[in-house]
């Protein structure tokens, strides 16, 4: 992939996440893989306060590369979690917003950054400790 590429790629996997319809983690893996990831999660909190146009989005989402912006709200998209509204305007204004599906996942979702916040003192300090004890072992 070059480093201009933007399109949603597939692979077997996303076509059969597991391989086996029989398998008790079919689906699952695939659904926490698109949730899961630290950009989707930020624009799916972003996006909980309602409809916002590209620029808004990268402004909000401290850190997020516009490459990687677009990449998140197409793979957003082709999950179903976001629509994408193009108004005809010169130039054509885009606007983002989620989905019925994308919407029940936001306090889910807030929940998970409540708890990370309110545990990111717990959790420096742990890794310090562990740092501390376990000089050799780099893991980061």
């Amino acid at each position: 992939m070059s480093l201009t590429h933007t399109g949603v790629t597939t692979t077997p996997a996303d076509l059969d996440p597991c391989g086996r319809a029989d398998h008790p983690d079919c689906g699952i893996r695939d659904v926490l893989d698109r949730i899961g990831d630290k950009w989707s999660v930020l624009v799916i909190v972003e996006l909980a306060s309602g409809p916002r146009r590209f620029r808004e989005l990268q402004r909000a989402v401290d850190g997020i590369s516009q490459r990687m912006l677009t990449l998140t709200v197409r793979r957003l998209e082709r999950d179903g979690l976001v629509l994408r509204t193009v108004y005809p305007t010169v130039p054509a204004q885009v606007d983002y917003r989620l989905t019925t599906t994308g919407a029940g996942l936001t306090h889910l979702v807030k929940a998970l950054a409540d708890w990370s916040l309110a545990h990111r003192p717990v959790i420096a300090e742990a890794r310090r400790a562990y740092d501390r004890t376990h000089p050799d072992h780099d893991i980061r």
